[in-house]
């Protein structure tokens, strides 16, 4: 039941974030930074991919990933079709790793002490699964501050 739950969960907003990326009307937007912001819609972007890919995709399914996370905040003017096929793959990484994950597994150790504490699994998808949504906000934020707030509709 945990596993269906994270799996939902995770592709509704990696879902959110697709059309988000999808909604700049120009793609030279998502590399801009404003005064007051420190990242651009594309290195949060990058960020979130490199960061599921590394937390769910290799230390829960056993990719092969290998993450540069300094690149994911200095990489600039990736083509927006390149992001967007990033997050497809990303969805399809975390929705295969999830769904092979038993649910008594959840309250199994991480493999990974990543906050500088010991943390169960559960624990640390629900950190995943907020730190995801937190800077899904903030691309939100990032992309009607800088397209002076034209509407989006989203398709649930």
């Amino acid at each position: 039941m945990l596993a269906k739950t994270f799996d939902i969960l995770f592709a509704r907003d990696l879902k959110r974030l697709l059309q988000q990326i999808e909604a700049y009307p120009d793609e030279a937007i998502l590399w801009e930074v404003a005064p007051g912001i420190s990242n651009s819609a594309g290195n949060l972007c990058l960020h979130l991919i490199g960061n599921l890919n590394t937390y769910i995709g290799k230390q829960l399914g056993g990719t092969n990933y290998v993450r540069d996370r300094d690149a994911e905040f200095s990489t600039k003017h990736v083509p927006r079709a390149e992001l967007l096929a990033g997050l497809t793959t990303t969805s399809e990484v975390v929705s295969r790793t999830l769904s092979a994950l038993p649910d008594d597994s959840f309250n199994e150790p991480y493999p990974e002490e990543v906050l500088g504490y010991p943390m169960t699994i559960h624990y640390f998808l629900t950190h995943l699964s907020g730190h995801l949504n937190y800077h899904l906000g903030q691309i939100d934020y990032h992309r009607r501050l800088l397209t002076k707030g034209q509407r989006v509709t989203y398709v649930q």
